[in-house]
């Protein structure tokens, strides 16, 4: 089962991953980071295709993608 692992400490709240997911599950988490940011977060991981499009969209490198 696909899934993606954000490292939310790094993550600045872009946005750019939530644009780019064709099935919509990312959205902005409810919490503040380290940083002061809302950063990304998947609530609905089974519905992950593991297409990799927010890994490849992420300035910061934060997403990993496992298929």
């Amino acid at each position: 089962m696909p899934r993606v692992e954000f490292r939310e400490d790094r993550c600045k709240g872009c946005g750019h991953c939530i644009l780019v997911c064709p099935v919509k599950i990312i959205s902005f988490a409810d919490r503040i980071n380290e940083k002061g940011y809302k950063p990304a977060t998947v609530k609905e991981m089974e519905k992950c295709i593991g297409c990799a499009s927010c890994g490849k969209m992420c300035p910061d490198l934060c997403i990993t993608v496992y298929r």
